[in-house]
């Protein structure tokens, strides 16, 4: 029999609306509605008017409910972890004493809140802020999800388009100390002379310690994950921020560098004109030189004819 969970991958082939959709519920919101008339024509184009009609009549998803289709596909083994411990503490609910849910109750809170923040981070890095409205209504899809069988079944198919609601029967955070009379009745004591029934109840005790057990280890494990998960983005997130900030640094250095080079050519444009203009007074200096050579050449003759005795 198939465990419910995560929603398995699809067959490629006779499939491609499925894959469209998936595609189309991970779109943000503001890209929802462009991206679905795109998928549409491409099917119509393609001859697949039952396709084309199927994605046509996608509706938009709230924020928060893309938020939490979001997180489902980015983190599919903790949502995995989150469905498995969803039955656990269904089936717990209907058979175990106060105390238990008790204990329970205060794990689930915090794995509720952890992936709420994890699903706000996604978004945020997607470009979306989530406001604080929109962080309770990924809250409440949790819980729902936790408390009801119908709802973590629509969460598994990373296409719900607007937030979920916890039933109102199922025990809340407090229900199992603020009000007594809607603790979990325990099971009426065996009558002494009646031996099978004490055997039956026996095994039933038995039986809700191991429930107990098995959604205590469900709900550890699925913390402990969160935790790695939680640090390990606290980690590549201090990675990217020390990356930028050499970026930043190799940019201004560039920067500097571009200066410097742009006054060092500009400095040898000026070098280069002042040598041509010494190369041109060189040679406007030479030719006067010649000429005064020339002059004193001539000059020097006409005294040695002047000085020569007539005859």
């Amino acid at each position: 029999m198939a465990r419910k969970g995560v929603r398995p991958a699809r067959p490629a082939a006779g499939h491609e609306v499925e894959r469209m959709l998936d595609e189309l519920y991970a779109t943000p919101p503001s890209d929802f509605v462009s991206r679905r008339e795109q998928l549409a024509a491409e099917a119509k184009r393609d001859g697949r008017g039952d396709d084309a009609r199927r994605i046509h009549a996608a509706r938009r998803p709230t924020l928060a409910a893309w938020a939490a289709n979001l997180l489902l596909r980015s983190q599919p083994q903790e949502s995995g972890r989150f469905l498995e411990l969803g039955r656990a503490l269904r089936e717990a609910y209907r058979t175990l004493d106060a105390d238990g849910i008790r204990e329970l109750s205060e794990q689930r809170r915090s794995i509720v809140s952890a992936l709420s923040r994890q699903a706000a981070e996604l978004a945020r890095d997607a470009g979306h802020r989530l406001s604080g409205g929109a962080r309770q209504d990924i809250e409440s899809t949790l819980r729902a999800v936790l408390a009801d069988e119908d709802a973590a079944e629509r969460w598994a198919t990373g296409r719900l388009e607007s937030a979920l609601t916890p039933p109102a029967d199922f025990p809340s955070r407090d229900a199992t100390t603020a009000d007594p009379s809607r603790r979990p009745a325990r099971p009426a004591p065996a009558p002494p002379d009646t031996r099978s029934r004490a055997k039956d109840e026996l095994a039933e005790r038995r039986r809700r310690r191991q429930q107990l057990g098995q959604a205590r280890r469900s709900a550890e494990a699925a913390d402990r994950r969160l935790r790695e998960v939680s640090a390990g983005r606290a980690d590549a997130d201090a990675s990217l921020q020390q990356a930028r900030d050499r970026h930043d640094r190799a940019r201004e250095h560039e920067s500097a560098a571009e200066e410097r080079l742009r006054q060092a050519r500009q400095e040898l444009r000026r070098a280069e004109q002042d040598r041509k203009e010494a190369e041109e007074r060189l040679r406007t200096a030479a030719e006067a030189v010649d000429r005064a050579e020339r002059a004193a050449r001539d000059a020097a003759q006409e005294v040695a004819r002047l000085a020569e005795p007539t005859k």
